[in-house]
């Protein structure tokens, strides 16, 4: 009886690292959380690829604009949601598709997910200027 249940942890282990190098063979996976550009306000053209961010501020995530801003009672989020300022703040990332994961026409050989652990609320996001989503609601992770 001590043989079998040896036996049955030792399959079951060797079916998980067979299962786990499977799924990491063909997966890329990289942290997006370091060198993003933030600015407090909104314009449309922030979300252009034209758009000079030079002179935004430079920052890694997680980041939370609103707690950097005077306490008040009289701020929208009152003092029940922490009497913190509200409006509305850009984060941008610059990044590349190495080439060697690109085909001749400059696309992407794989597909190319970009994951959100947690986005406050009301996100749009943008990639090289187009919509590709919005999220109504916050702290929630997400992915395009």
């Amino acid at each position: 009886m001590k043989r079998l249940f040896y036996l049955l942890i030792t399959i079951i282990c060797m079916t998980c690292l067979s299962c786990s190098k499977s799924d990491n063979s063909a997966r890329t996976v990289e942290d997006f959380d370091f060198d993003w550009k933030f600015q407090l306000g909104d314009s449309t053209a922030f979300a252009s690829t034209d758009f000079n961010d030079s002179s935004w501020r430079s920052l890694h995530l997680p980041h939370d604009w609103s707690i950097e801003g005077q306490f008040s009672k009289s701020n929208p989020s009152t003092p029940g949601g922490g009497a913190l300022p509200g409006g509305t703040g850009w984060y941008r990332k610059h990044f590349s598709v190495p080439q060697a994961e690109k085909d001749e026409d400059g696309n992407p050989l794989r597909s190319v997910f970009v994951e959100f652990d947690g986005v406050f609320m009301n996100s749009t996001v943008y990639v090289n200027g187009k919509e590709v989503g919005t999220r109504p609601y916050g702290y929630s992770s997400f992915s395009y």
